[in-house]
């Protein structure tokens, strides 16, 4: 295969060990290859760096394993052209892998470019990713914590949750507090203590809380509670280190919130696994949509295409654009019609996706265009259910090679 790299190197990196390969020599003809194992301390690390600057190697490729490229990453990064590639993708044959094979397969497959790289953004976007992702990780615990404290109010016979739709809203927090306290609450003082609509279910609420609620139940709501307090102090610090680091990207937050169904929480999560030059990164919405894991899959053999999943992709970005697509399926917008399209053929699942696939490429267009969102009417669907399976039916008639004219039954 023709070389197009005269000198490239290739890292085989593990926890303890990075070996480094350099492929040097003309194009046309064979390379000399020289190989050489380092430790992973940052004395080691500066070595590896050195003797690439002796072999004359500019252009480095690593397998992106686990946590452990990031630290040969940031000691290399700047004084020579990295490239971070999916190990999937470079995969060995078996009972042909060792660790030397594996350094000079990739050095190989990057001298013929045969590597496709990862995407790697800038360092304060990688700082602002550990912080996003982090914060979604404690808002999951958080969660569990929430669901704990719901199924031992069950086992309680404490039925809130039948008149309440947020146990832990202001009204459900003083509650919380008093059933914690082993307090009998009287119709008064509940009264005082919920708020709005509530004040209209007071006798249910009484009705609800008459349940049985031992020592044992009250104790470990409170182990529960203390943790959900802690956890929400912790998330209201995170949140203020990211709002500190956001400061940059502003405008490019303003533009993702502008998407019907992205939040301030969510805009800041998508600017922070997709960084802030997508349409360099990706030249096409396709190429984007398929890094972000929303694009179907494709297994088609002699001219059948067969089911397949979704591909994989940076599951992160995924979620937050299919929450985003659920939170629109009520909407009367664009988004909101294509998924209620989709669920009603293929269910929700494929709806959810679906929809995540038509919003990474809103948003792929948004930053190339360097633009807020503009809603598009866009006709999916619309009129009455008996307008469309009328004009359903009149396609299907068209389609089967007849003609044929509609006159109203006169009454």
């Amino acid at each position: 295969m023709d070389a197009v790299r005269r000198c490239c190197g290739g890292l085989d990196v593990h926890q303890e060990t990075v070996v480094a390969c350099v492929l040097n020599g003309p194009l046309e003809n064979k390379p000399q290859c020289v190989i050489r194992t380092f430790g992973t301390t940052t004395r080691e690390l500066m070595e590896l760096q050195d003797w690439l600057q002796e072999q004359g190697c500019k252009e480095v490729v690593m397998e992106s394993t686990g946590v452990y490229w990031k630290p040969v990453w940031n000691i290399l990064e700047g004084t020579c052209e990295l490239v971070l590639v999916n190990a999937r993708s470079v995969k060995s044959r078996s009972g042909k892998k060792t660790d030397k094979k594996d350094a000079e397969r990739l050095a190989e497959m990057h001298r013929c470019g045969l590597i496709e790289p990862s995407m790697v953004p800038e360092q304060n976007i990688r700082d602002l990713r550990d912080l996003t992702r982090y914060r979604t990780k404690l808002v999951q615990a958080a969660t569990s914590e929430k669901n704990r404290i719901h199924k031992i109010l069950q086992d309680a016979n404490i039925k809130l949750t039948t008149y309440m739709s947020d146990l832990f809203g202001v009204s459900g927090r003083a509650l919380l507090q008093k059933i914690m306290a082993g307090e009998v609450l009287e119709e008064a003082e509940l009264r005082s203590l919920v708020k709005t609509q509530l004040k209209k279910k007071v006798p249910q609420l009484l009705d609800a809380l008459n349940g049985k609620l031992r020592r044992h139940h009250r104790e470990m709501i409170s182990e529960h509670w203390e943790h959900l307090m802690y956890l929400e102090e912790k998330i209201g610090r995170l949140e203020e280190k990211i709002e500190w680091r956001i400061g940059a990207y502003e405008e490019m937050i303003e533009q993702i919130d502008s998407i019907p169904g992205i939040e301030r929480t969510s805009a800041i999560t998508i600017l922070a696994e997709m960084g802030p030059h997508v349409a360099e990164m990706f030249p096409t919405d396709a190429q984007f949509a398929s890094w972000a894991g929303v694009s179907p899959g494709n297994n088609e053999s002699a001219g059948k295409r067969k089911k397949t999943k979704a591909l994989q992709g940076n599951k992160h970005l995924k979620r937050a654009l299919c929450q985003a697509g659920w939170a629109n399926y009520r909407s009367n917008n664009r988004i909101g019609r294509f998924f209620r399209r989709i669920r009603k053929r293929r269910g929700e699942q494929k709806a959810s996706v679906a929809t995540g696939h038509l919003m990474a490429r809103i948003l792929h267009a948004m930053m190339r265009e360097k633009t807020l969102y503009k809603e598009i009417d866009v006709p999916l669907g619309e009129g009455t259910s008996e307008q469309r399976k009328l004009e359903s039916y009149l396609t299907y008639i068209r389609q089967m090679g007849y003609k044929v004219s509609l006159q109203p039954v006169s009454e």
